[in-house]
């Protein structure tokens, strides 16, 4: 399965969701993205990278980029982290393009809406946190979707 995560500057919900994602589910490709063009070439911002190295994840490795109509073709599965991205990205489906797109707190047990964005509540514990439980039951989901009936 091909995941891409996808919030508005892809350098802090995304690349978490796509670090934790890929070290808790190393089966499935992933990448992430932003809707907006502002950070691209821009490595996580660093209190986001500061917050994923104390609880053991590293995702210095990954480097903004944007958004595009080709990653609906390219991807099995896009995972928005706000209703706002789901808005950006779907002005961008190709015609007849089906696939999947969905909020990531969908996955998680929660009850919460969307991943709200730590670059502007400054909560990156609080956010990571709601990441990593979204990215478990994203695993869960995917891992039930395989098994025979």
């Amino acid at each position: 399965m091909r995941v891409l995560f996808v919030c508005l500057g892809n350098i802090c919900r995304s690349p978490a969701a796509e670090g934790i994602f890929r070290h808790i589910a190393p089966d499935h490709a992933t990448d992430s993205a932003g809707t907006s063009d502002w950070h691209i070439g821009d490595a996580p911002y660093p209190l986001m990278q500061a917050e994923m190295q104390n609880r053991g994840y590293n995702i210095s490795d990954l480097r903004a980029r944007q958004f595009t109509a080709a990653d609906f073709t390219d991807f099995d599965l896009l995972i928005a982290m706000d209703a706002d991205n789901i808005t950006n990205m779907e002005q961008l489906r190709p015609t007849n393009n089906t696939t999947p797109l969905r909020l990531f707190t969908y996955f998680a047990d929660t009850g919460d809406a969307f991943v709200p964005d730590p670059y502007y509540t400054g909560d990156y514990p609080g956010a990571l946190t709601l990441i990593e439980n979204a990215a478990h039951g994203l695993s869960h989901h995917l891992a039930n979707q395989r098994t025979p009936s």
